[in-house]
This record gives C-alpha cells, sequence and structure tokens, in this order.
C-alpha cells in the first residue's frame, strides 16, 4: 500500500497547463437576492481560492466576503429584508452544526438561533421580518425536528419524526409552513404537509397512497403575495417531475399540463403573475415563461447547453448560470450581458459532448463522450460515472473530465438506471438491486465503447466519486477483468458499516433503496457492498477519502483498504482533513493531479 502524500512527479515547475487554469479561474454562483431588496445579494464564488460566500450590493457595486474559513462555506441564505446574512457553521466539511448570521454590510457572527444544538440541516425559511425563521434540524437521536423562531425569542418545536423530513417554504405573510416528509417510510418520494406556525395542520397531499405506483411531490415555494395560499408544487404523477399549483386553502390543485418533454420544474415570478419554468431534457436545459392568464408558454431565449439555476428578477428579467461542456460557465441576463464577471484568470474552453445511445438491459441508455479534438481511436478511456445516484450527466462544463481529455483519454459518462431527467421509472429501477443494475448499464456502453473503436480494452479506467466512487470499488470487484485502473473518491467501500456510520437523513435513504436495514435484509446489503468482492479486485485501485465525511464515513473506506492490504494488491489511499468532498482550489487540484498520475504509471 501508498499513503500519498500530493506531491506526484510532474507536480512542479514549468507554465500552467489548461486543465490546472480550469479549477483556478475565479467562479461565481447564480446570485440569491433579497425578495424585498433586490440590489442585495448574495453568491458563493472561489476568488481568493476557496469557496466562500459573498454579499453584493448591485445599487453601489460593492462586493464582501462574508465568510472565511479553511475549509469553505456554500450553505447560506439571506433574509427576505435583505439585512442578514444566515450561514451554516459546520466543522471541517462534517456537515453537523449550527446557523450564524452576520449584518448585510458586515458585522460580527453571531448564533441564528438559541437554544438549538448542532444538528445536520433540514432547510431552513426566513420570514419577511428577517427575525422570524423556520429551521429544520436532524440528529441520530432525535430523526428529524423543525422549530420556529420569532424575534429572538426560545425556538418552539411544531414538528418531530424519526424518518427523514425538512422545511419546504413559509407563506409570503408568514401565516403557513410547508414541509416535505416521509413518515410511511419511503425516503425517495416525499409527502407534503402545510402547517400553522403553531404546528396545527392546515393540508396534506399524499400521492404515495392508494396506488401501485411510489410517486413524490416536492415543495416549489408559495406565491409571493401576501395572503395567497397557493403553493407551487412538483409532481411525479405522469411518470416524470412536472409542476402544478396547489390551493391549500380550498384544496383546490390545477394541472399546468405543459406538455415539455423530460423533468420540468418552475419557480414564481416575483408578482405571482407568471411561473420562470425549467426544463432539462436528453441532458440538456432551457428554459420557458408561463402566463397564467391566458396559459401561454413563451420560451426564454438561452444558449443550447445547461441552465444550472435561473432567477426572476422584480423587472421581468431573468438571470441564469449557463455553461455546456466545451464553454465554462457565466451568469447572464435576458437583458442583456453578463451580470457577474469574476476578475483573474478565465477558463479555457474544452471540447463539445457528443451524444450516444445504447440498447441496455432495462432500455436505451444516455452517454455523453467526450475525445481529444481530432483523435481516432482506440483511446484509453475513463468512464466517470456520476454521483447521487439522483443525478444526471448533462452539457455543462466539468473540469475533471476535460482535465483527463487534455492527457489524451477520451472520457464516457453514462445516465444509468438511477439517473434523473429521464423519467420516474428509469430514476426508481434500481432499489433492491443496488448498484448492481447501474453497472449493466456502464458495461453495455463500455462494450459499445470498445466495438466501435474509440475505447482501448486494455486500458479503460473506472472512476466516480460519491456514489460514483462506490460504483467504482464495486465495478472492480464483481467485473474484474473489465477494468484496467479504478479511482474512487470519497466512496461507499463497507455497506453495511457505512449505513450504521452515516447522518440519519441517508439511512433512509438506504432503506427505501434496499428494502430494509443490513440486518433486516443482509443478503441484499452484501450483494450490493463492494467489500464483498473485494478479493476478486484485479485493477489497482486508488482511493481518496475526507476523514470528516458523513455520507461515506472513514472507517468503513478503511476496512475495504485493509482487506486489500492483507493480500498485497496494488492501491493507493489518500486521505484529507474535510468531508463529502472539498471546498479548496489548491485541494481540488491536488486530487485530480494524484488521479492522473496513478493512471498514467498503471496503465504504461
Amino acid at each position: 500500500m501508498t499513503e500519498s502524500n500530493g506531491a506526484p512527479r510532474g507536480a512542479g515547475g514549468g507554465s500552467m497547463p489548461n486543465w490546472e487554469k480550469r479549477f483556478r479561474a475565479p467562479r461565481v454562483s447564480l446570485p440569491d437576492w433579497a425578495e424585498d431588496a433586490p440590489d442585495r445579494s448574495l453568491f458563493v464564488s472561489n476568488a481568493t481560492g476557496t469557496y466562500e460566500l459573498y454579499a453584493w450590493d448591485r445599487a453601489t457595486g460593492e462586493q464582501r466576503r462574508a465568510t472565511d474559513r479553511s475549509n469553505g462555506t456554500t450553505d447560506g441564505l439571506l433574509s427576505p429584508d435583505g439585512e442578514w446574512i444566515w450561514w451554516f457553521n459546520d466543522k471541517d466539511g462534517d456537515e453537523f452544526g449550527v446557523w450564524l448570521r452576520q449584518p448585510f454590510g458586515g458585522g460580527e457572527d453571531v448564533p441564528a438561533v438559541d437554544g438549538l444544538e448542532a444538528s445536520y440541516p433540514a432547510g431552513l425559511a426566513i420570514g419577511r421580518d428577517g427575525s422570524t425563521a423556520v429551521v429544520g434540524r436532524s440528529t441520530d437521536e432525535d430523526g428529524t425536528t423543525i422549530h420556529v423562531v420569532r424575534g429572538g425569542g426560545a425556538p418552539q418545536e411544531i414538528y418531530r419524526h424519526r424518518e427523514s423530513a425538512g422545511v419546504g417554504d413559509l407563506s409570503h405573510d408568514g401565516t403557513l409552513i410547508a414541509i416535505e416528509h416521509t413518515e410511511h417510510g419511503d425516503a425517495m418520494h416525499s409527502a407534503l404537509r402545510v402547517v400553522r406556525p403553531d404546528g396545527t395542520t392546515v393540508a396534506e397531499l399524499d400521492d404515495t397512497k392508494g396506488g401501485s405506483q411510489e410517486l413524490g411531490l416536492e415543495v416549489l415555494g408559495f406565491a409571493p403575495v401576501d395572503g395567497d395560499t397557493r403553493l407551487l408544487v412538483g409532481h411525479q404523477r405522469r411518470g416524470r417531475w412536472e409542476p402544478m399549483v396547489w390551493d391549500v386553502a380550498s384544496g383546490e390543485e390545477t394541472d399546468l399540463a405543459l406538455y415539455l418533454p423530460g423533468d420540468v420544474s418552475a419557480e414564481w415570478y416575483p408578482d405571482g403573475s407568471a411561473l420562470l419554468v425549467a426544463h432539462s431534457f436528453e441532458a440538456r436545459s432551457d428554459l420557458w415563461r408561463y402566463e397564467f392568464d391566458p396559459g401561454a408558454l413563451t420560451r426564454v431565449e438561452t444558449p443550447p447547453g445547461t441552465v444550472s439555476g435561473a432567477t426572476a428578477r422584480p423587472d421581468g428579467s431573468v438571470e441564469y448560470l449557463w455553461s455546456s461542456a466545451a464553454e465554462p460557465p457565466v451568469v447572464r441576463s435576458t437583458s442583456g450581458g453578463v451580470v457577474l464577471d469574476p476578475p483573474g484568470l478565465k477558463a479555457p474552453a474544452s471540447v463539445p459532448v457528443e451524444d450516444v445511445w445504447v440498447e441496455g438491459p432495462g432500455g436505451r441508455i444516455h452517454a455523453l463522450v467526450q475525445k481529444p479534438a481530432g483523435a481516432t481511436g482506440p483511446l484509453p478511456t475513463v468512464f466517470e460515472v456520476h454521483g447521487g445516484p439522483t443525478w444526471h450527466d448533462s452539457d455543462s462544463f466539468a473540469a475533471g473530465p476535460a482535465a483527463w481529455v487534455d492527457h489524451g483519454y477520451a472520457v464516457v459518462r453514462v445516465n444509468y438506471r438511477g439517473s434523473t431527467g429521464y423519467g420516474r421509472e428509469w430514476t426508481d429501477a434500481l432499489k433492491h438491486r443496488v448498484g448492481l443494475i447501474e453497472l449493466e448499464d456502464v458495461s453495455a456502453v463500455r462494450e459499445w465503447a470498445v466495438s466501435s473503436g474509440l475505447a482501448d480494452p486494455d486500458r479503460l479506467v473506472l472512476a466516480g466519486g460519491s456514489w460514483g466512487g462506490y460504483l467504482t470499488l464495486l465495478g472492480v470487484g464483481t467485473q474484474p477483468d473489465a477494468w484496467a485502473v479504478g479511482l474512487a473518491a470519497v466512496p461507499v467501500a463497507d455497506y453495511v458499516t457505512a449505513y450504521h456510520d452515516e447522518m440519519e437523513a441517508l439511512k433512509a435513504l438506504d432503506r427505501t433503496l434496499f428494502g430494509g436495514t443490513p440486518e433486516e435484509v443482509p443478503d441484499r446489503f452484501t450483494a450490493s457492498s463492494p467489500l464483498t468482492y473485494v478479493d476478486e479486485v484485479k485493477a489497482p485501485v486508488y482511493i481518496s477519502a475526507g476523514v470528516n465525511d458523513p455520507r461515506c464515513p472513514i472507517r468503513q473506506i478503511d476496512n475495504y483498504v485493509d482487506r486489500l492490504a492483507a493480500r498485497g494488491a496494488t492501491h493507493e489511499v489518500y486521505r484529507y482533513d474535510a468531508g463529502h468532498g472539498s471546498l479548496v482550489v489548491e485541494e481540488r487540484i491536488k486530487q485530480v493531479r494524484l488521479e492522473l498520475d496513478f493512471a498514467a504509471r498503471h496503465l504504461s
């Protein structure tokens, strides 16, 4: 075994390569703005080399770094009156902490809520007065609790349940609270409850009852008008995510019937008269405006690629974060121009993706392929497997895959069963055969990549982070002759130990995926655990892990590594002092450098 120290060969000297520039180039998130003070905004940037929260006064142009922590900060919210920045203070990425707040213009960070001990966050909504808040929290001991805080007084508990739940939204006038919950025990499909600030129930909506299908609901937001009891809700009643309007006072449900393919979400325009519709289909996305009167749908023009976030401004314009696989992200406005353009190094472009559709055991599989410009196969090929699993790869800019392309590799990303954006059945298909179903789809695309002449069968790399790291370790164990190298970042490696050590919300998800706990369905956990197949692994394996990770905890990774070491299997481990990934640019670069070096040494 080798314990990597972060200084592989070729790490120093010379001009900065393009792949490194992409990581170092300053980036910004889509700015969040205060509902009653729209000139005040909050965004995330890596301008100092660590991702932190920034306050932006649009009226004066002043930008101020609001947080400054060694491991970075990304979880924050601006109060509707624009006076306060709330941010979540955990310890070195362990996601367990408390909310702090500071004045928008700067000042001392103080506890946002007195009387609530540290926990995992489970949603937050702040009232328009800036002093009322609805705070969700989760712990192993209590499950989920939700509390209402008014004017700096003691928090009042209004909800408690062992299963996972979260704060959805607070109505514009502060009289209604929407909660997403999974009291029925299905963590993949939430039901909704609307309560008053004293916890009394106003209305319930539950699509998991009264049918053979497992359907979920999600809170998209209350109408931004005082006294308006309309709640925008996401539903799956036609086999995909779509929005509808639910009047929680009358019970009336309005089906918008937008008839767009793929998944559809939405948010309110600031005056409540229209919806900004976000549409995702086959790894691309676009925007639309829906007018309630007369029920018209109009395209909001954006370039081809992926819109990662969008918001409607009070003047009717739309700001959106856009990128493509070839073009770096940028925050644009439909009123023209770039909203935020951080100074400094600009990220070099990469190459576009090609779409590939492959017939698989569960239906057509969509894969995205990138390769060096002008290159012909067979090429060393990295199968970069996305995390989630309820996520999907898209035609968006990603510095990691671009780094592999710069080094002469083809990159294949597979939207396996379990991925979002291809309908509810595709997303839900992995239940009870967790990991194994996803790898069947990866295998089908791997066979296409080899038979098409794209990929060199002797130089195939299986790689990924989080769920992708889990699938990497499971893949090199269950398909030991298929892969030349495995690169797993923050993976699940020993599923039983992972279940017992992980945060409570993920335990609930695993019970849903497997149909019970490791004690109740031991055979399913055994069949899906990389540790079961560790003695079959032939490929050299590289693992990186955050020692404070609450999602893929370090103990279960150590168990897997110990088994590799016991039989002298080729492997390297890199442990770093953070959680489920790093918000420090230098750390991210170091990890990519280590992976590139490991692959180069073992594919030569």
